[in-house]
């Protein structure tokens, strides 16, 4: 059962990736971490529980994808401080469910993606809590070397799905900050299916 899940986890990665992302041409390089903030004093109880996911942005992104639909993420404590993360999508008229584990650093608020080893190709994956308030709206910055090649996304979570004039053009302001451009920003399509159950 384990295995199977994890088939089909590694299986919906690559759909997401193929729905999301374009080629590896061209990629703005990655900033390093020292560039992106960390939530000060982060608290892992008040991060958990479900987000929708209201905007993207990164240098696998582009305006090809303007018709890319809203998904959700349920994030899980452990009583060691990592989380269960679950991405829930509609995808070929089914509910799909991505299964990730996130690892503490020794940094309050970033992780690492555990049993990397699980995911061929993967030489790192970093996830950083931006900032949040943990009532509305959250900023993750995701890092991720593949292949020797440097990926990496902004993700914009809200309790809702609704998505503010303010949070919008403070979102479009930090992804410019890290070099992306209008090109490299999306804001899916809030949906029902799937996503609310």
């Amino acid at each position: 059962m384990a295995l199977g899940l994890l088939w089909l986890g590694l299986a919906l990665l690559e759909a997401l990736q193929t729905q999301a992302w374009v080629s590896t041409l061209n990629l703005i390089p990655a900033p390093p971490l020292l560039r992106v903030p960390l939530q000060p004093d982060f608290q892992n109880d008040q991060f958990q529980g479900k987000w929708y996911v209201i905007g993207l942005a990164g240098n696998k992104f582009n305006k090809e994808y303007l018709q890319f639909t809203m998904y959700a993420t349920v994030y899980e404590l452990n009583e060691d401080n990592s989380y269960d993360v679950t991405s829930i999508l509609a995808w070929n008229q089914t509910c799909d469910h991505w299964l990730r584990t996130f690892i503490p650093s020794s940094q309050p608020g970033q992780f690492t993606l555990g049993y990397i080893e699980r995911y061929i190709g993967t030489q790192s994956y970093t996830v950083r809590v931006v900032t949040t308030d943990y009532n509305q709206v959250a900023t993750v910055f995701f890092k991720k070397v593949y292949n020797n090649q440097e990926y990496f996304k902004i993700t914009l979570y809200g309790r809702t799905k609704e998505l503010t004039p303010e949070l919008k053009e403070n979102f479009i302001s930090f992804a410019k900050s890290l070099n992306l451009t209008d090109e490299h920003i999306i804001f899916p399509i809030p949906i029902d299916q799937c996503i609310d159950e």
